[in-house]
């Protein structure tokens, strides 16, 4: 369960990443799309892609959506059984900024402050997803290695 938490962990910051780079890619393509002349209206939306590039707004909406909160969740759930300390609370802190930006990129479109916020958000569980990583990563001292070691570093200091 230790290493499913860890990859799980991951994962997360990876998709994260992605999410990054996706949204970058079909920024970048949107705006050679308005500067060779073409326009964005509700018609863009019909038929085929405008531009090759706005494939990058489907991955992060796909991504966002989906595949993140369901590793979020699956990664809670992980979480009570991989014995790992302070895992049940970074596994929670993940799903609980999974569910806000997930929150912040709905109500974006409406407010797009909030897009800013989303954009905050998103380096916030990256931190926390890797910081639980590499919290599982820690190799865990039995309380016996513990009780062996506690003579020795007696005998040693005196």
């Amino acid at each position: 369960m230790r290493i499913t938490y860890r990859i799980l962990s991951f994962a997360i910051c990876a998709l994260v990443a992605l999410q990054a780079a996706s949204h970058a890619w079909a920024s970048a393509g949107l705006g050679l799309y308005i500067a060779e002349g073409g326009v964005v209206d509700a018609s863009a939306q019909e038929g085929p892609p405008p531009f090759p590039e706005v494939m990058g707004f489907m991955i992060h909406g796909m991504n966002g959506m989906f595949v993140i909160p369901a590793l979020a969740l699956i990664l809670l759930i992980v979480s009570f059984f991989a014995k790992i300390r302070r895992g049940v609370a970074f596994a929670a802190g993940v799903f609980g900024l999974v569910i806000l930006q997930v929150t912040l990129g709905l109500f974006g479109h409406g407010i797009p402050l909030l897009g800013f916020l989303h954009g905050v958000n998103a380096l916030l569980l990256f931190t926390t997803a890797l910081l639980a990583g590499l919290n599982a990563s820690k190799r865990r001292v039995s309380a016996r290695a513990d009780a062996v070691a506690a003579p020795t570093a007696a005998s040693a200091s005196a």
